[in-house]
């Protein structure tokens, strides 16, 4: 689809040659001969440019620059006039102006603004596509009280830059949710940066945050800057906060009242704009009771605490995580979509789930790499989950498991083993002959630990 492009100017003569040209580039161009014709036109056909002439009887060209951007902050607009200042042209500029073109028009000029007024269309709604995205890949999927609450809490502080504590289980979700506190807050664009304090020697925690100078750091090393360098503007995430030495915790309490701290060896302090968001998996208050953390530290990040339960206390939500974790594998590998069926999301939430959210996903995805078939079957868990599939298997009178599942893979494995030897092995004939996608009969192949060279797969 063509651009389109609204030439303002009250000469017709303009309008016309000025349009000609255009259209020979292959932009669409509708036209206005004043400031109220060109808001109606604006309003009704939302052009991608606008270009503008200053000098015009009315609403002159600087009015109606204002209307258009209080109407469309984003869009583009260039100026144009035969007697234009220095004056004019800063003060066009202020209004959200892209650029200032003179009469009478240099044709390679005019075509090459236009040309970058167009791409800088095309590259703001790139970012808007990638920030819609990235919005959603961070999403927090859940419609139980407790997600719901949960999101509204995040909404409420991801405005402000005051510290947050967030608290819970191993693998509930916690970086995901400070993520998406950085993506809904005025920090977007600028760095989130991660740290597990418990994955990183106590004595060089100081030196990897702060970073280090002269003689300060390892070996002899000059200089070097921390993570809260890098997360200048933005926000730091310090996962399992509670493993900090107390050093570094004097530090990080530095870096919260007086927002600067020093590197190690450093003679003099570092400004820096960080929001900082904590996490643990532990008892804080159990570590200040025991000395371990710091008092003043302890209540500076209580300001805004947030808690994520455990997946076993929103079962309900298992549906809508194995969708979306699903649609986010098929999204990355381009495999073909499967589904899982109701039987096999109820023995889901009827499982406990230890390992919370990250069991899950990780579940979810060792089924979708290993299950042929575009629907995931209770008969499919046995040999991949088996503690997932024992939570509700039926017993019958002798009390034993019920055979039909093992009867089902059984027979499965069987049939696909006799059309493999059929076809000699050739998967894209066996694939067609038994109605499956190529990668679905590889994936059973793997399941059934079927191999040409074992014939049999034992």
């Amino acid at each position: 689809m063509s651009n389109m492009i609204l030439i303002v100017d009250d000469e017709e003569d303009i309008r016309t040659s000025l349009g000609g040209i255009l259209e020979d580039e292959g932009y669409l161009v509708v036209t206005a001969e004043n400031g109220t014709d060109a808001i109606d036109v604006v309003r009704e056909e939302v052009p991608d440019l606008v270009l503008l002439d200053i000098w015009m009887p009315g609403m002159d060209g600087i009015q109606t620059l204002g209307q258009i951007k209080q109407l469309f902050p984003e869009m583009t607009v260039v100026m144009m006039s035969g007697h234009g200042t220095i004056e004019t042209a800063v003060r066009a500029t202020r209004l959200g102006a892209f650029d200032f073109i003179e009469k009478p028009f240099s044709l390679d000029k005019l075509l090459i603004t236009v040309g970058n007024a167009i791409k800088l269309k095309e590259l703001r709604k790139e970012n808007l596509v990638l920030r819609l995205s990235a919005q959603k890949e961070h999403d927090l999927v859940g419609a139980t009280p407790a997600m719901e609450s949960l999101r509204l809490s995040i909404q409420r502080v991801a405005s402000a830059s005051t510290p947050v504590l967030i608290t819970g289980e191993p693998g509930v979700g916690k970086e995901l949710s400070a993520r998406v506190i950085h993506y809904l807050g005025s920090r977007r664009d600028r760095p989130f940066v991660t740290i597990n304090c418990m994955a990183i020697p106590a004595d060089l925690l100081y030196a990897e945050l702060f970073g280090y100078e002269r003689d300060g750091g390892p070996e002899g090393a000059a200089h070097k800057r921390g993570r809260f360098d890098l997360a200048d503007g933005g926000t730091i995430f310090l996962d399992e906060i509670q493993e900090l030495p107390v050093d570094v915790q004097t530090e990080l309490l530095r870096v919260l009242s007086e927002n600067s701290f020093e590197r190690q060896g450093g003679q003099r302090p570092v400004r820096c704009d960080i929001r900082v968001i904590a996490a643990t998996s532990r008892s804080l208050e159990a570590a200040r009771e025991a000395g371990s953390f710091l008092e003043d530290l302890y209540h500076r990040l209580q300001v805004v605490p947030l808690h994520i339960c455990p997946l076993r206390e929103r079962l309900a939500d298992i549906p809508l995580l194995v969708r979306h974790f699903v649609n986010q594998f098929h999204q990355r590998e381009g495999w073909e979509p499967m589904q899982f069926s109701a039987e096999v999301l109820e023995l889901m939430q009827g499982y406990e789930w230890p390992g919370n959210v990250r069991e899950l996903k990780n579940v979810v995805e060792r089924i979708l790499i290993m299950v042929a078939g575009p629907v995931v079957t209770a008969g499919d868990l046995p040999e991949l989950l088996p503690s997932l599939a024992s939570t509700a298997a039926p017993e019958d009178g002798g009390g034993e498991q019920c055979s039909l599942t093992a009867a089902r893979q059984q027979f499965e494995r069987e049939f696909i083993q006799q059309r493999l030897a059929v076809c000699g092995w050739d998967l894209e004939r066996a694939a067609l002959s038994l109605g499956l996608e190529r990668t679905s009969l590889h994936r059973k192949l793997v399941q059934y630990h079927l191999t040409p060279e074992k014939g049999t797969g034992a």
